[in-house]
């Protein structure tokens, strides 16, 4: 499990209270003998095995430091030397397509693993394949070749409300399937510094290290977040952990599946979050939502209307309280996808439809598909027509091998490709010579890669 702050150890002094009346017993729950006890069992022996845990190794670099009498051997810029190192790590991983076989889990679980085990509760196991992640929300998805598997059902998260019960199920420390329970403690918490798009269900259902990835659920059984962070002392639970809204991860794990990456749409805005100094200086009528104090030329949200000094209070219907929880939010919706605002304005309600733009780092390094392809960079044409040559290095493998910038590959040895997830699915496994099939300009051609 991901730990995010550190906690100084404290000592808790306790008084004896000296009782002059008899101490009072809370009485446990009568029962009659022909009703069952309430049990959470019949939901959990349905929802468990769709949450399985994950191991995974891998080889890390860290820096070797030199001592200063040795610097002369290895000259004075390499007091550190780096060092490949191996590893191993734990997490957990939730089943969302039972049929696909794909699975969620955070991708600070199998960031940099070469190898990923999933292991299901039946005693199955089975490797698996990292189909994409997306490290500014913690979000990876996995791939699994596996029959009768068991999927989990996804809640709405955006009907959730503090003090419903909520159901933490993963495998911590290692120790196997583990269930634990409490509720819903917060809603939106942002602004923690554990991710860059944070909207986080905050609970106090217990969370321990390994729980990484693992399933929040409701009484129903149903997915409402991915647990990912808690705040404790070396890894410990003290009952505040987070995890990811179901909505979120459904949003980014789409993405995702279509294009082998999250395509973050942007609304291109700054600003800050309301709070009582900022609604005196203003004279603001509310003390929550997310202030824009500028509006980027040429932006969705300039095409929307939106102007500074505006404060958004809801997307899509659904109440805001600071920026960072609009950004977050706004930051699981995919460019290109609509969004509606509900805004105030000199104190009156106004309702707003805006068209995300792609972010300005929608596209990937080709090196991670094909290491021939190395110094370009791709991003998915329009209209899911193939995949496009949007940046590409001088002398580099890319260039020798006849790639030119706006070039758009739509073929891999005669497999027809649409967009990026397509072309690294039809890279993956290949051996010997690529056919890539090119359109430059009015012409098609094909270049030949090994």
């Amino acid at each position: 499990m991901k730990k995010f702050l550190s906690i100084t150890s404290m000592a808790l002094v306790v008084g004896t209270l000296s009782l002059s009346s008899p101490v009072s017993v809370a009485a446990l729950p009568q029962f009659f003998e022909d009703e069952p006890m309430p049990s959470l069992a019949p939901m959990l022996e349905e929802t468990t095995p769709a949450v399985v845990s994950i191991s995974v190794a891998g080889t890390q670099e860290v820096q070797q430091q030199i001592p200063d009498a040795f610097k002369f051997f290895f000259g004075q810029r390499r007091g550190q030397q780096p060092q490949e190192r191996p590893f191993r790590g734990l997490g957990s991983g939730v089943i969302i397509d039972a049929k696909k076989g794909y699975i969620v889990t955070n991708n600070h679980v199998v960031e940099e693993a070469d190898e990923i085990q999933v292991n299901l509760k039946d005693g199955r196991q089975f490797e698996a394949k990292k189909i994409g992640s997306d490290a500014a929300s913690d979000i990876a998805l996995l791939q699994i070749k596996a029959e009768n598997l068991i999927e989990i059902k996804l809640a709405d998260s955006d009907d959730l409300r503090v003090g419903d019960f909520a159901v933490a199920i993963g495998s911590p420390f290692g120790l196997g399937q583990t269930v634990t329970s409490g509720i819903v403690s917060a809603l939106g918490r942002s602004g923690l510094n554990i991710e860059n798009f944070e909207d986080f269900i905050q609970t106090d259902a217990a969370i321990n290290s390994g729980n990484s990835g693992g399933a929040l659920v409701n009484l129903k059984g149903e997915l409402i977040g991915i647990n990912t962070a808690i705040l404790g002392p070396n890894g410990g639970n003290v009952g505040i952990g987070f995890a990811i809204p179901s909505n979120m991860m459904r949003n980014l794990t789409n993405q995702i599946i279509e294009f082998g990456e999250v395509r973050r749409g942007v609304l291109g805005v700054t600003g800050n979050s309301i709070n009582a100094e900022l609604a005196k200086a203003m004279d603001l009528d509310t003390n929550q939502g997310g202030f824009i104090s500028q509006v980027a030329p040429d932006s969705a949200a300039e095409k929307a209307g939106i102007k500074a000094g505006d404060i958004v209070i809801a997307v899509n219907g659904k109440k805001v309280k600071t920026f960072n929880e609009l950004r977050g939010k706004i930051g699981s919706i995919g460019a290109g996808k609509e969004v509606e605002l509900t805004i105030l304005r000199d104190g009156r309600k106004k309702d707003v439809t805006a068209k995300l733009k792609p972010a300005a780092d929608a596209n990937i390094a080709a090196a991670t598909m094909h290491p021939m392809l190395q110094g370009a960079q791709f991003s998915s044409a329009d209209n899911n027509q193939g995949v496009k040559v949007t940046e590409l290095a001088a002398n580099s493998p890319a260039q020798a091998v006849g790639l030119k910038k706006g070039d758009t590959i739509i073929g891999v040895n005669r497999k027809k490709v649409n967009n990026l997830a397509q072309l690294r699915s039809a890279l993956e496994g290949v051996n010997g010579v690529v056919a890539l099939n090119i359109v430059r300009g009015n012409n098609e051609l094909y270049l030949m890669i090994r």
